[in-house]
């Protein structure tokens, strides 16, 4: 039986501005299963990118609850939330976030030789690195600069990072957005091999075609849930198509 992951209750965020409030998020609503890959769209300003950071415990929530596998990360510490974001969660971004004195797989395993909880030699966590550099096509550039790879490369490093710890939770910030279609393609490709095998992922982007890979797409205007696409896992890639055109047409009927 699949439990939640992720529990949003009444979550709100407000900015603000010159003495004026912006209320970015207003008592925003969901859950996430374990084993889910969920999408979250919306027009530019909608508030989804505060949705993903607020959730995640990277920014504040002004109110409501985020409990995140039994933890109500409002009520931890700095440092507690810290661990838990090192730990439990991993993270993706459209900018790929490298440290440049570092080799591909120096930065892929630098989370791991940071992580208390971590119980692998340092030895292993290299030798782990390197399984999940092979499992995404990329260990030929492990000894390679940051600047010596192709974006595509770099975004599928960006992926092995994210699950250095064995995240429970993969948050994803416009992973592709980046990326030309043939790298977009093969993202989406790692990453939903990586949901198959049981990995919980959940992203923002304004991409249909990312979208239509994911099993429920959340749609969000001006900071609320204004519906949701149920679309369950991808089991054949010939079914992408249909997936799309089902999920274009949902789309234009919230006003995409």
């Amino acid at each position: 039986m699949s439990r939640n992951v992720l529990e949003v209750k009444d979550l709100c965020k407000t900015y603000v501005v010159n003495k004026r409030q912006n209320n970015v998020l207003k008592n925003v609503n969901f859950s996430v299963e374990e084993g889910e890959m969920i999408a979250i769209m919306g027009p530019s300003g909608s508030g989804k990118s505060t949705l993903l950071y607020t959730v995640s415990g990277m920014d504040n929530m002004t109110a409501g609850e985020v409990n995140f596998c039994g933890k109500d990360i409002s009520k931890l510490k700095a440092k507690e939330l810290a661990d838990v974001r090192l730990n439990e969660m991993g993270f993706i971004f459209q900018q790929m976030y490298m440290l440049k004195n570092l080799n591909i797989l120096d930065n892929i395993i630098l989370p791991a030789r940071q992580s208390k909880a971590n119980k692998l030699s340092n030895a292993e966590k290299t030798e782990y690195g390197k399984k999940l550099m092979k499992k995404l096509g990329i260990i030929d550039i492990a000894e390679n600069d940051i600047n010596e790879v192709s974006g595509g490369q770099l975004q599928r490093a960006c992926i092995c990072r994210s699950m250095i710890n064995n995240p429970k939770l993969i948050f994803a910030d416009e992973p592709t957005g980046a990326l030309n279609r043939t790298s977009s393609d093969e993202v989406m490709t790692e990453l939903g091999k990586l949901n198959k095998e049981g990995t919980t992922i959940m992203l923002v982007t304004h991409d249909a075609k990312v979208a239509a890979k994911c099993s429920r797409v959340m749609y969000i205007v001006d900071g609320n849930i204004k519906g949701e696409y149920k679309l369950g896992k991808l089991e054949k890639n010939s079914d992408i198509r249909s997936r799309e055109r089902g999920l274009n047409g949902w789309l234009i009927e919230q006003g995409w």
